[in-house]
């Protein structure tokens, strides 16, 4: 008898619990992304400006463009980052990283045709990546927040800082470009990294803000730490582990 009256006692409030309603729950808010309904309002914007502009002209791209010649505008563009990538790789005091960018731009410039064919890796130097945002988190500067920026996509308060450092501020090949040319040129880049990125479309499930944002950050914190595995913060969001070179 005793035992029924605890039991019988017990089930109502268990009912309560159950049943409370999901307006009443606290929300949670995830440290790292602490903005979260701002950065999903500006991914849907900027995912609305790919569907109708962006992605349609992408897929033109390579419609219409060799593979051999794509690829060409690709190591031409990627050839250009290679100041960059010296530049950064002296400011974390990485010689051997500037020595490979520095043989890289000089072999791809002169050997590659100004670029379009990366004769530098088949002379066993692979590029190394490095720009001033990494220079910062080399440095102990932190990430900050994540931020979904309009056009630009995704970033973080040191990434920002580190990509309009890059452009406005050290040396860069884009210098010697004058206008008119300038804006054809960034207009093709952008067009043939669009284009470049839609095979990877196919590997993206569950929500796509999520997935974005995970493989973004978990690329930063990859070329960061040059390869080294460090803690996740979205290690708990059942995602797989991704590294991504451009989302």
């Amino acid at each position: 008898m005793l035992l029924l009256l605890v039991v019988t006692a017990t089930t109502p409030a268990t009912a309560q619990t159950v049943q409370e309603p999901e307006g009443q729950r606290a929300p949670t808010v995830n440290s790292a992304d602490p903005y979260e309904n701002w950065n999903r309002s500006v991914f849907s914007f900027n995912e609305t400006v790919d569907e109708w502009v962006l992605r349609p002209v992408a897929k033109t791209y390579r419609t219409v463009t060799p593979d051999i010649v794509d690829r060409g505008v690709t190591n031409f563009f990627n050839n250009l980052t290679e100041i960059r990538n010296f530049s950064n790789s002296l400011f974390q005091l990485k010689g051997e990283s500037a020595v490979v960018a520095f043989g890289r731009f000089t072999f791809n410039t002169v050997f590659g045709l100004g670029g379009i064919f990366d004769v530098a890796t088949a002379f066993d130097l692979p590029e190394r990546p490095e720009d001033f945002g990494q220079t910062l988190g080399y440095w102990g500067v932190g990430s900050g927040p994540y931020l979904m920026l309009p056009f630009l996509g995704p970033s973080t308060p040191r990434h920002f800082t580190g990509l309009a450092s890059d452009s406005f501020i050290l040396p860069s090949a884009w210098d010697a470009v004058e206008e008119p040319e300038v804006y054809f040129l960034r207009a093709l880049q952008i067009v043939d990294k669009r284009a470049d990125l839609i095979p990877a479309e196919g590997i993206i499930s569950g929500d796509r803000y999520t997935f974005v944002r995970n493989a973004f950050l978990q690329r930063r914190e990859f070329l960061i730490n040059d390869g080294k595995i460090t803690a996740d913060p979205f290690a708990n969001d059942d995602e797989d582990d991704l590294m991504l070179d451009d989302f």
